[in-house]
Formats: C-alpha cells, structure tokens, sequence
C-alpha cells in the first residue's frame, strides 16, 4: 500500500514532466524573435566583417543556430545562450535588439571596431554572466542599468572610449569575480560599493583620469588577486591595514598616481605577492621590514618615490629581503635612499636578474661579497657617492649585460678580471676617479656595444684591443683622461661605430686616415690633445659625420675644401691649431654659427660673417695655378676618355659584324663571357633557375678555377630584354651598385653586355651567391619544401631586420650618393651562409640628387615604384621616390616577418590590411597575430612564470610590432628614419638576448 506523501511526490514529479515551467517555454515564438534580434543586430553594422557573418542568411525554424558565433541552448535548442564574435572585423553600433535574447547568458564582441554606446536594453539580460566588449570604439558612460546584471560574472570594457563616472549600481554584481574598466577615459573617484564584490578576483581600473582615494571597503575584498590602478590621479594614504585582509593578493599594480605618505606594514599579512609595484607617487618614509614576509615575491619597484634611508635601521628592509627566495627584479632608483648600501645586498636571492639603485644619495663602498648574485643581469647605481673600489668578487657577474656605476667617487683600476664578463653589452663607469690603464682585457668582451669611460684618471695608451669588438657601434669613450700616445690605427676596424671620445687626453700623432673606415661615425671629438699634422682626407668620407671637434691640437696646413661637401656635417670647431691658407665657404663654412676657427693665426678668406683677412694676391694666384692646372688635367683625361670609346665602340661594331658575342665589365671586376655564362648555368636551365622576375630570371652559376678569377658559386641575373624598362632596370641597377659597398647590401661581381648565339643582345648582372636564398622563402615556403621544416627564431628575425635597416641607413645616408632602393621586400633579402642579410635587387633604385633638402628628385624616370602591397601609398598617386617610400616598405617587412603573413595575403578579408591585422597584438592577442612558428616559441616562454624575462619577449614583439606600424604609418614625414629604427632594433636585440639566453 502506498503511503499518502509517496503519492504526493509521485504525481507532482509527473506533473513537473508533462507541464513545463512557463518561464522556461522554448515556444517558436521565442526562437523566431532571437532570429529577428541577431538579424536586426546584422543590420546595424556598417561592415560585417567580410566572411564572418555571410552564413547569417539562411532562415527557418531554428537556422540561426547554426550561424557562425551563434551558440544554442541543450535544454532549449533554438534559443540563444552565446553570441561570441571576437576579433570578427565588425564595424557599426551595438543594436539594442541583443537585449531580446532573453537566454543569452555569453556576449562576447571583443576586438572589432564597434562604436557609439552601449544600449541600456542589455540590462534586460538578466541571465547574463559574461559582458565582454574590450578593445574597441565604444563611448559614451558605462549604463547605470548593468547594475542590474545580478547573474553577471565577468564584465570586461576594457580599451574604448568611455567617459564619465563609474557607476556605484555596479557594486550591486555581488557575483562578479573579474571587472575590467582600464583604458578609457573615466573619471571621477572608486565608488566605495565595490567593497560588496565579495568574490571579486580581477580589478583593473588603469589608465584612465580618476581620482580621489582607494574606498577603505575596497581592502577587505579577501577574494582579490590582481589590483590595477596605474596611471590615474588617484590620491591619499593607504590605511594601515591596507593589506590585512587581502591573503589571495597576488599582484598589486599602483604606479603613476599622486599616492602619499607610508608603506602601510600590514603588506606583510598578503604574503602572497608576487609582484609589488608602486612607484612615480609620493610615498615617504621608510621601506617597513615587513615586506620580507611576502615570500612569493619576484618584482618589487618602489621608484621615483620620497622613500628614504639615512640611517643602518632604515636599511632593514633589504635584510629581510634575503628571504623572498624568488625574487627577481629591485627597482627602487630615484628616491632618497642614503646611508651605506648594506652587506645583505649581497645575500639576495640568486635568481635577482635587475638591482637598479640609481640616482640616490648612497655612500660608502660596494659590499665585498656581490659577485653573490651570480644570476645578475643588470646593475645600476649610477648618480650616487659611491666610494672605493670594484669589490674582486665582481669578476663573477658572468651573466651581467649592463652595467652602470656612473657619476660617483669609485676609485682604483679597473680590474683585469673584467674580460670575464663575457656577456656585458653596456658599460657605463664614466665620471669616477678610476686610474690605472685600461685593461686590455676589455677586448674580450664581444657583444659590448657601448662603452664609456669617460673622465675618470685612466693612463697609458688606448688598449688596441678595444679596436677589435666586433660589436662596438654606439659610443667608445676615453675622453678626459690622461691618456698618451697616438690613435691607433686599428680605429678603422669600427665600422659601425656612431660616436667616438678622445677629448682631453696627451694623445699625439697624425689623425689616422683609417678613422676613414669608420662608415657610420657621425660624432668625433678630438679636442685638447697633441696632434699634429694635417686633417686626413680620409675622414671626409664620412658622409653621414654631424659633428667634429679638432679644437686645441697643433694641427697644421690647409682646411680641406672637402670639408664643406659633407652634407650632414653641421658643427665644426677646427679653432686654436695651425691652420693656414683660405678657409672654405661652402657646406658648413657658409654658416657662422656652426664653424669655430679662431685661434688660427694664419688663415684668410670665408664668409665676410667671419671677420678673416683678405687672401693674399699670392695666395690668390698660387690657388688660380693650381685651378687652371686641375682644368687641364681635367681635359686629358677627358680626351683620352674620348678616344677610349670611340675605340671601344668601334670594336664593338666589328665584333657585331662578326658576330661574335662581345663582353664589358664593371671597373675593378673581372671580366666575363657569355659562353663562360652558358657553361656555368648549364645552357640556363631550369635545374640552375633560383627564381624570376618582372625584368629577368636568376640561375645558379658553378665555375671552375680554369675559368679565371671566378671560383666559386655565384647568382646571375639574365635580363628579358623584351620586357619594357628592363633595360633601364638593368642599367639602373648597374649605376647603383658600382661604387655602394656594404656588408648588407649583395655584392656584384661583374656584368655581361653581350649578344648570344643567335645575335639578339644579351645582358647579365653576376652577383655573389647566397646559399641561404631569400627571407620570403624562409617566411613562406612551398608545402612541398623541405624549407618548411626551417624555422627563423625571433632572435635570427631581428638580427635580419638590423641587417636591412643598416643598409638602407648606408644608401640614404651614408653611402658616395644617396639611393632610394624603391623595392624593399623580402624576396630582395637575400641570407648568406651565416644568415647575414643582404639587400639585392637594385633594379628601381634612384640615385638621388644631392642638394634636395627633401631629397625627393631622381636621375631615373622609370614610372615603376616598388611591388603591391610593399609600395608607399603616396607612389600611388604620383609622388617622386623617396627615402621614406623605402622605410614605408621596411614597416611592412617588419611586420611580415613578425606575423609569417604576406602584405597581400589572400587570407585576408575584404579591406583589411597586414597593418590592421596586427592591431589586435598590440591589445591584448599577441600570439594571434605572430608567426605561428614563433608563437609556439614564445607561448614556451610566456608560461615559463617563474622566469623573469618571460614580459621581455612579450615587450620584444609587441616593439617590433610598433615598430613596423610606426615605419608604415601614412604620412612619410611621420616614419621613422632608418639611423632610430637601428637604435630602436639594437635595443630589442639586446633584450631578447636577456631572455633567450635564460
């Protein structure tokens, strides 16, 4: 028998089966209105994203589930539960109809382009747990209504445009665990009602315009693990039980603000932070002991602050840091910290990579012991007063890359032992009292590209050793010393050297004319020795020089006329030496206030603002000689070069009648047949051919030692002829290449000007060969190719890109002429057996007219400039070839090697460019836009979160990135210019060597 309660349950369990709740009805009704709101959203948009919401057509009783980002329920298969349409390109306004889909519960438009506000209707969705609108165009204030989202869990609008307050009602999302407002242009203060997210894990409130102080409740969120507020105008102290109650803080982000008063000791209590970072406020007092308790901690930056210590007890914070075993990173330069560094320094944990105590009032010596902090990669404590000298232990530092003890009272030598810091890049100990020689040990140090010693008591002579760093290209200092001997000659091994010091020494001698060699010096000084002899005609091949200072020496005889034709040069002091004769007055000597001559007792002439004696009627005769004598020498050597071409082309026309296939070479290259062609290319078959062009095909040469000069393997481009312009390709890129020298740039061996068997004229460019081939071929290889397996990591790619940079610096600056190349692309990047870049292809390039301050006027008037998708967008509407077309095409490389996509790649979308693809990366989706064989390399390292220089490969793409959209950018005056672009890629390349070598 049963029981009267089983009965009971039994038929409203039946009951519950057959009679659906009301609420829950899926009635066709309902579905056919979630169909009308997503086609009413479509409507709305300006652009739907090309491909993306092309299924969004087909109609019928529950279609619109199957629409791409359409995602429908289980327990009610036609109504929609998410709408997810990130990074879709959609463009237009947010339709209040999505307020209809009454279960919807996930609305995901991240990463597009919408704009206007957001619609009050979606406070309508009251199953909504996910709000998700980041990075896109929205403005307006954020709708009080949303406060009535109570089932809401993540609402992320993060990098619009939105204005206003924060509305308090969004304290009423009891359940929200992430709140994400950074980026926009809120203001007004935190409302205190966020103290009831008691569940909230993620707030991040950075860069926006608020201000006011933190809300007290908001410090008893226990839940809370990620704080971020950088870069508002937030104020106050922090209550001394900030961080009593916040035992899951994990990372505090509180940097850029107007913050004052104490670092509250309850930070002690969230021994969970890992990451501590609060500096550029006005936070006093001392650094509270407590902070050792934060065991997990890696980052702690307190810079730019009014924190202090004067006294050993206030120092007893860096004492208990010796117990954060995990520690990583110290920052805590330009404050008030004075007093002795204290010896605990030295027992930081091991795995410290950055100490920067810079700018500080500390005295004392370094402690004894530092080379403890054998994994350190960066020290500075530069700008303090700092005494005696570099400890012995410091020749363990064999992972430091920078150092930089500047600007203090150090004194002693500078031990031998510092060749041991084989991986130092950077080495700044200028403004101290070291003695002593420089070690030549200094020579060791390999991938040293900044070193300065300046003003210290250095003695001897310049180390040669130091000539022969292969890495050297920013600034070599010995200036201010007391330093004896000559320059060495071995300076000209310093090719890429920017600056070079030698000023204020007892260096005497001639001016080496190897400093000739010095292709990319643009700043020497040589004032305040004992030189003697005259200016070196050498050093007026530096054609990129900006400033030279030869001031204070006993030079003597005339000023270089060729001075004044160094087109950068733009401030010259030759004063107090021995020059005599008349002072030039073009170039720089045609303005006063660049040149500085006085104190040169026997010179005449130049511009009357000069105030110099008129030359002599001797001098002047003696100058009218040795013109008259130049003009005649001038006139044999052109009437022989007269009578050498009348006698050349008439040999030409009786070999043509012969027809036998005549041969010219280039000046100072060896001369080549059209038959030693054939036989080397094997009659120029399509096994040799390594690829084609619009005006020529390019075949693999094999020569052997019989056949002259020529042994090795070797490229040639045969010209088509028939192609219009070829010819003037061909001569273009022979006008260009006979005098440019440069390692990055490929290297011609000779021409061939010829006709073939069959009597039709024939012309060939015979390059060095490059075992490697071409960065497109690398960046894209054939499906069948085993290239495929090939892989450039990050550190090759930003190696190249240095590469062609350089050489594009060395064509418009540097090199007899300026040359526009007009064709920058990666199939003209060429890559040698060490994988050094060269940039080929000269076939468009323009040799510029000096004199054009804009340097836009071309010798060439081929109408051609540059390929689809890599051309400056102002050739297309007829502007002349400049050297900013080139740096446009350089933006687009970067970005092609970075992101592995073709700047005219199929894939993509509708008026969608390579340079809106990778937009997104710089907002958060990083690895969506990279390479996807370089994103699976640094997914490696960006989960490897216990390594410090996991942020710096982030930092690395992201800098390539705007590096190539700054090179791109539409205006050609806004680009940067090739010499920034080189500093900018030394500098990724010096931090991703941080990281990789980890």
């Amino acid at each position: 028998m049963i029981s009267l309660p089983l009965l009971l349950f039994v038929l409203f369990f039946s009951a519950l089966l057959l009679f659906p709740s009301s609420s829950d009805d899926d009635g066709g009704g309902d579905a056919a209105g979630d169909e009308l709101a997503l086609l009413s959203f479509k409507s709305s948009l300006l652009y739907q994203g090309g491909q993306s919401l092309a299924s969004w057509n087909t109609s019928g009783h529950g279609q619109h589930c199957t629409w791409v980002g359409v995602v429908c329920g289980r327990r009610h298969p036609h109504r929609v539960v998410k709408l997810r349409l990130r990074s879709s390109n959609l463009a237009g306004i947010i339709s209040p109809s999505l307020g209809n889909l009454s279960f919807l519960r996930t609305l995901q438009l991240s990463d597009n382009h919408l704009s206007g506000k957001i619609p009050q209707e979606l406070s309508r969705l009251i199953r909504l747990q996910q709000l998700v609108l980041n990075f896109n165009s929205l403005s307006g204030e954020i709708p009080a209504a949303l406060g009535n989202l109570t089932s809401l869990s993540v609402l992320e609008l993060t990098n619009n445009t939105l204005s206003g307050a924060i509305p308090s009602s969004l304290g009423k999302l009891t359940g929200l665990t992430d709140l994400a407002l950074a980026e926009n242009t809120l203001s007004g203060s935190i409302p205190s009602s966020f103290g009831q997210l008691r569940r909230l894990s993620f707030l991040s409130l950075a860069f926006n315009n608020l201000s006011g102080a933190i809300p007290d409740p908001i410090w008893n969120i226990s839940s809370l693990t990620i704080f971020e507020v950088i870069s508002n105008k937030l104020s106050g102290t922090l209550p001394t039980n900030a961080f009593s109650n916040l035992p899951s803080l994990q990372e505090v982000y509180m940097y850029y603000n107007q913050f004052h008063g104490r670092i509250p000791a309850s930070i002690g209590n969230a021994s969970n932070i890992s990451i501590f970072t609060i500096g550029l406020n006005s936070f006093s007092g001392v650094v509270p002991p407590e902070i050792g308790r934060m065991r997990n901690l890696q980052r702690l930056e307190l810079p730019e602050t009014l924190l202090e210590a004067k006294e050993t007890n206030d120092w007893k914070f860096m004492t208990a840091l010796t117990n954060c075993s995990n520690l990583q990173e110290v920052e805590l330069g330009g404050c008030k910290f004075g007093g002795v560094l204290p010896d605990s320094v030295s027992n930081l944990s091991s795995s410290l990579v950055s100490l920067s105590i810079r700018d500080n009032k500390i005295s004392g010596s370094l402690p004894r012991d530092i080379g403890n902090l054998v994994n350190l990669q960066y020290l500075s404590l530069a700008n303090n007063s700092l005494t005696g000298s570099l400890p012995s232990s410091f020749s363990k530092l064999k992972n430091l890359r920078r150092l930089t003890v500047d600007n203090n009272k150090l004194i002693g030598s500078l031990p031998f032992t510092i060749g041991n810091l084989t991986q130092l890049t950077n080495m700044e100990v200028q403004f101290n009292a070291f003695g002593g020689t420089i070690p030549s040990t200094l020579g060791n140090l390999t991938k040293l590209f900044q070193i300065n010693l300046g003003h210290n008591n250095f003695i001897g002579q310049i180390p040669i050793e130091i000539f022969s760093i292969p890495a050297l290209s920013e600034i070599l200092d010995v200036s201010h010393h007391n330093l004896e001997g000559s320059i060495p000659k071995e300076i000209g091994k310093l090719k890429n050297i920017v600056e070079f010091h030698a000023d204020s020494n007892k260096l005497s001698g001639e001016i080496p004319s190897t400093i000739g060699e010095c292709q990319l010096l643009q700043h020497l000084f040589l004032q305040n020795n004992f030189l003697n002899g005259s200016i070196p005609i050498a050093l007026t091949q530096l054609k990129g020089l900006d400033t030279l200072d030869l001031s204070g020496n006993n030079l003597s005889g005339q000023i270089p006329m060729s001075l004044g034709d160094m087109p950068l040069l733009h401030s010259l002091n030759l004063s107090f030496n021995s020059f005599h004769g008349e002072v030039p007055t073009n170039g720089v000597f045609a303005n006063a206030s660049e040149i500085y001559i006085q104190g040169n007792a026997h010179i005449c002439g130049g511009i009357p603002e000069l105030h110099l004696p008129t030359c002599s009627l001797k001098s002047r005769k003696k100058k009218k000689h040795q013109i008259l004598l130049l003009v005649v020498v001038i006139c044999l050597v052109s009437t022989l070069a007269v009578f050498s071409l009348l006698y050349m082309l008439l040999t030409c026309h009786k070999r043509r009648k012969k027809e036998v296939p005549a041969t010219t070479s280039m000046q100072g290259h060896p001369m080549i047949t059209y038959k030693q062609l054939v036989k080397a290319t094997d009659g120029f078959s399509s096994s040799h051919l390594l690829g084609s062009g619009s005006f020529g095909s390019v075949y693999k040469g094999e020569f052997d030692s019989q056949d002259g000069e020529i042994t090795s393997l070797v490229a040639v481009k045969v010209l088509k002829l028939e192609t219009p312009k070829a010819l003037k390709s061909f001569t273009s890129e022979c006008e260009t290449l006979r005098n440019t020298r440069h390692r990055n740039l490929v290297k011609i061996v000779t021409i061939c000007s010829s006709i073939d068997n069959r009597g039709n004229d024939f012309k060939a460019i015979v390059y060095d060969f490059m075992p490697n081939g071409s960065l497109e071929d690398w960046l894209h290889p054939e499906t069948n190719d085993q290239a495929e397996q090939r892989h450039l990591t990050l550190h090759q790619r930003v190696t190249i890109l240095l590469d062609v940079a350089c050489a594009l610096d060395h064509l418009h600056f540097h090199g007899p002429e300026p040359i526009v190349h007009c064709d920058i692309k990666s199939s003209n990047v060429l890559l040698d057996a060490d994988m050094v870049a060269h940039v080929g292809d000269f076939g468009l390039a323009r040799i510029l007219i000096e004199g054009s301050s804009l340097m836009q006027q071309s010798t060439s008037s081929m109408g051609i400039r540059g390929t689809i998708g890599y051309a400056a967008p102002e050739y297309g509407v007829g502007n002349t070839a400049s050297t900013h077309g080139d740096i446009y095409s350089y933006g687009i490389l970067v970005l092609e090697t970075v992101t592995g996509m073709r700047p005219a790649d199929s894939t993509f979308r509708t008026g969608l460019s390579l340079r809106q693809y990778v937009e997104p990366g710089l907002h958060g989706r990083l690895m969506d836009v990279v390479d996807r064989k370089l994103g699976l390399d640094s997914e490696k390292w960006l989960q490897a979160r216990d390594v410090s220089p996991c942020s710096s490969i982030t930092e690395c793409l992201v800098s390539l990135l705007r590096l190539g959209l700054s090179c791109s950018q539409e205006l050609p005056s806004s680009r940067t210019q090739a010499g920034d672009v080189i500093n900018e890629l030394r500098a990724i390349k010096e931090s991703l060597s941080m990281s990789s070598d980890m």
